[in-house]
Order: C-alpha cells, then sequence, then structure tokens
C-alpha cells in the first residue's frame, strides 16, 4: 500500500505543476490536496527532491515515448517534441530549468527518451545540437520570447531543413 500512496502523491503532484507551476509544488500544499498532514506524506515521499525527480522521470518517459511514436521522421520527432513541452509547459520546465539529477532516474531512462533522436541524425553530438536548437525553441516559446508576429511554425521548419542532410 505505501507505493500506491507514493505514486497518488506523484500524480496529484502533477495535478498541482500542470495547474499552478512549480510555485504550487510543496510538501505542505501537496498534503493537504491528499487529504493529509505534511508530516504524514514523508512517509510516503522522503523529500521534494524525490518528488521532483519522479515527475521528470516521468516527463523524460512520456516525452520520449511521444518522440518515439513519431520515430523516423525529423519532422515528426520536431512536432512531437514541442507539441509535448506546450501542453506540459510547468513539466517541462521543471525538467529542463536546473541541472538533470541523472543519478537518481531510472537507468537508461534518459538514453530511452534520446534514442529516436540519435536514430535519425546517427550521431551523438548532432543529436544533442538538435535537442539543444529544439528546446532553445521550445524554451522561448514557453517563455512568451517571440515577438507577437513571429511565425514559430515557420522557425520550426526551418530548424528541420538546418538538420536534415
Amino acid at each position: 500500500m505505501p507505493e500506491a500512496r507514493a505514486a497518488e502523491a506523484v500524480r496529484v503532484a502533477r495535478g498541482l505543476l500542470e495547474a499552478e507551476g512549480e510555485a504550487a509544488l510543496s510538501m505542505r500544499r501537496l498534503a493537504a490536496a491528499m487529504g493529509m498532514r505534511a508530516p504524514s506524506l514523508y512517509k510516503h515521499v522522503p523529500d521534494k527532491a524525490a518528488l521532483e525527480v519522479a515527475l521528470i522521470a516521468a516527463g523524460l518517459a512520456e516525452a520520449g515515448a511521444a518522440m518515439d511514436a513519431r520515430r523516423g521522421s525529423l519532422a515528426g520527432l520536431a512536432a512531437a517534441y514541442r507539441e509535448w513541452a506546450t501542453a506540459h509547459p510547468h513539466l517541462y520546465l521543471l525538467m529542463t530549468e536546473r541541472p538533470l539529477p541523472r543519478e537518481r532516474l531510472p537507468a537508461g531512462l534518459e538514453a530511452s527518451a534520446a534514442a529516436p533522436l540519435l536514430e535519425v541524425t546517427r550521431d551523438e553530438h548532432e543529436a544533442r545540437a538538435l535537442w539543444a536548437a529544439a528546446h532553445g525553441l521550445v524554451a522561448l516559446e514557453l517563455h512568451d520570447r517571440f515577438p507577437p508576429d513571429a511565425d514559430l511554425d515557420a522557425a520550426w521548419a526551418a530548424l528541420v531543413a538546418a538538420f536534415t542532410r
């Protein structure tokens, strides 16, 4: 039963994060949303860092699955990446705006999420450059940094063209 409560905590935390952003992620707020006091929550989730790792792991798995579904096409991967990130902006930012806690993530998760990019580029350095460029476009879009008349679809098409052989 403790694992079920931990999974529930991650699910409820995800709801708070998606609805209100990272500021809503406090152990006290999460406990209240689960109908318990914060000290009781610590029986199921050791600390906020562990909660964030669980959220990041879930996000990596989902983003990887979204890209995996469009495997083989750089345009499809770019679209999947952008669609997933813009559909889950708060989780995406939690995943990408701080150091990645690699040592605490499930083994192989990061490699699995990156596999569709490596398959298309066939080069780890090009895959990293492509991810960095896609991340930059998404981050700027999420932070509303483009001018109002910017054609973001055209920017994504240019990104794909730049990496297409």
